[in-house]
């Protein structure tokens, strides 16, 4: 299935124009108030969390029209919404006194049967990956004929392991102004650049990052968990969709060995230490406010 330059150009048009438009909305009413969606960033000042549902309302409506299908908008729109929706609950029911940090802990937190909202978004992004790889997943070859059903499931294991798996890895660069949208730029400006399944899903994540990025790097704005874990799974379905067999176990491998590497080191100090991703994720931030001399 190819994607024609038309439907990817309005995937990327439609997507920035209603992440622009809801986040708009959302700024003249916010849903319970705006106290209730403002969090402290990395520098101890306010910033808002409504970036990340005007993101995820971008990256679904954008992902429908840039879809070449029936089974390709039930997948996008099921791991999108998963990642966004769960997301969001973990973003807004959270309980900070009892933090759990990263996969692990909410998953030991699951394994004292102690159900966490983290633990919640684990098993609720999981499951609607697997459904979305399903859908994505074709039952029959090229030929025509049935798949073997062991196989087929192979496929949709390793493909909704992917999708969840992307949701959490974009959720783990969300920590600095404009790094989650500059790798999701990275990874989807190569997938809307082909006609594949999956360009019309990349070309909508480049219409939302194009609508959020100023906002966020000028640290009014994050994603958030709801908008950070619609974004991965908006790309990791992108990737299911058009790409080989050997390219999905190939990027899932990457994204795994990346999600386990974050447990024992800092991605921020890596890319410190970087002086390539330093310089990149530097880009349009604010600078470093210098430390004050208090001894003069």
């Amino acid at each position: 299935m190819t994607i024609g330059l038309p439907r990817r150009a309005a995937a990327v048009a439609v997507a920035g124009a209603i992440t622009g438009a809801v986040r708009g909305v959302l700024d003249a009413r916010a849903p319970g108030g705006h106290a209730r969606w403002t969090r402290t960033n990395h520098r101890g000042e306010p910033i808002s969390l409504l970036g990340g549902p005007a993101a995820a309302a971008g990256l679904l409506v954008g992902g429908l029209v840039g879809a070449g299908s029936a089974s390709s908008r039930v997948a996008l729109t099921v791991a999108t919404a998963s990642g966004a929706a769960f997301g969001l609950v973990d973003d807004l029911g959270e309980d900070a006194t009892a933090r759990r940090k990263g996969l692990r802990g909410h998953l030991g937190a699951l394994a004292r049967g102690e159900l966490t909202t983290g633990g919640l978004k684990v098993l609720g992004i999981g499951a609607g990956a697997l459904v979305a790889a399903a859908a994505a997943t074709p039952v029959h070859r090229p030929d025509g004929s049935r798949r073997a059903t062991a196989g087929w499931l192979a496929d949709v294991v390793a493909s909704g392991a992917l999708i969840a798996s992307s949701a959490n890895l974009l959720n783990l660069l969300d920590l600095r102004p404009g790094r989650a949208l500059k790798a999701a730029t990275a990874v989807a400006a190569p997938l809307a650049v082909g006609c594949g399944a999956g360009s019309g899903a990349a070309s909508a994540v480049l219409g939302v990052v194009g609508a959020a990025i100023e906002q966020d790097l000028a640290e009014a704005d994050m994603l958030g968990d709801g908008g950070a874990n619609a974004l991965g799974a908006t790309l990791g379905t992108a990737v299911v969709l058009g790409a080989p067999r050997p390219v999905r176990l190939a990027s899932l491998a990457v994204v795994l060995a990346l999600t386990f590497a974050s447990e024992k080191v800092s991605f921020t100090r890596v890319i410190e230490r970087t002086p390539v991703l330093r310089t990149v994720d530097s880009w349009g931030r604010r600078p470093v406010d210098p430390p004050v001399d208090r001894s003069a």
